[in-house]
């Protein structure tokens, strides 16, 4: 049996991978987040603990007798979260470091980090339409300030623990992952999901206008979460050390995306814009030339199909949420 470590086990990516790994019944797995388990977004029959991993002990017991570590691990949300918790982001960089320090003792085989887009140059991304990001172009380095410099950071760490003392690391830069079981609301969600309860939320209440922030032209590329986790596996499976994207090259502005989930819930909605609340970057989507390469893969699920699969649990959520 192989030992296998998924922290940050109750948020949205790392409940989806532990779904994903549970496939395999040649694996013991260990799911460890800071939530108690009744606030997981999805809770399987494994050894699921709950464990503030920013505290060393803690990560020192958690990867005892472990052959692989998924560290997912974060204090993160959509761009209202992170551009007014900058300092909660950056603290999460406790959890990386030590969870490398007690790989490296425990002689742990391969290690995973989670990263982000959020670490790319900002002024690579200044217009609604610019060149898709490559990996390259983290440098030089002007990431998302807090959270992109925490994973920036994390990046660094993993680098040089394996070039220092031989650890086996695996890196994903995370384009804007979306999909069902994932936070929908409370202010840390992210704009599909936002969009979302939005939609189905004016559906539901016969309301027909939208409020959208900054002006709706911003642009992102939104990977499905099947697909993302699709592409850490075949990370974990390849040889490649160096950090890689996994997100999608379907470039679409954020009034677009309304569009797309007006026309899957049958509205159309007035809109007003927000041009003082978070929004992040001007424009950003994914070059995937380096992940069609290592991996011979790259996202499949259009835009469309995911976030019909999106918008529909989380209409039923917010039915559920008003009995």
């Amino acid at each position: 049996m192989k030992n296998i470590l998924v922290t940050g086990a109750g948020g949205f990516i790392g409940g989806w991978l532990t779904r994903n790994l549970l496939r395999d019944p040649e694996i013991n797995l260990i799911a460890i987040d800071l939530k108690p388990i009744d606030q997981w977004y999805q809770v399987f029959d494994v050894n699921n603990l709950v464990m503030d991993l920013r505290l060393m002990e803690n990560t020192r017991s958690s990867v005892r007798g472990i052959d692989e570590v998924y560290n997912l691990a974060a204090d993160m949300g959509g761009m209202g979260f992170i551009e007014n918790h900058k300092a909660d982001c950056m603290i999460s960089s406790l959890i990386n470091t030590h969870m490398l320090l007690s790989a490296r003792d425990s002689n742990v085989s391969k290690f995973f980090f989670a990263s982000s887009a959020c670490v790319y140059n900002d002024s690579k991304q200044k217009k609604t339409i610019n060149p898709p990001l490559t990996e390259s172009d983290a440098y030089p380095a002007a990431p998302e300030d807090g959270y992109g410099w925490e994973k920036l950071f994390g990046e660094r760490m993993c680098r040089h623990f394996c070039e220092d003392f031989g650890l086996d690391v695996r890196v994903a830069r995370f384009h804007n992952i979306y999909g069902p079981y994932g936070t929908w609301s409370g202010g840390r969600e992210k704009a599909p999901a936002a969009i979302c309860r939005k939609v189905a939320t004016a559906v539901k209440n016969g309301v027909h206008e939208i409020n959208i922030w900054g002006d709706g032209e911003q642009t992102r590329s939104f990977t499905f979460i099947n697909d993302a986790v699709e592409g850490v596996e075949r990370l974990m499976k390849s040889e490649f050390s160096s950090p890689i994207n996994i997100g999608s090259s379907e470039l679409v502005s954020i009034n677009q995306l309304v569009t797309i989930v007006e026309d899957i819930a049958g509205i159309k909605l007035k809109r007003t814009y927000d041009l003082n609340a978070p929004k992040g970057v001007r424009g950003r989507s994914s070059d995937n030339s380096l992940c069609k390469e290592v991996l011979g893969w790259e996202p499949k699920t259009t835009l469309m199909d995911g976030i019909s699969e999106t918008y529909e649990w989380i209409f039923n959520q917010i039915n559920i949420e008003k009995k």
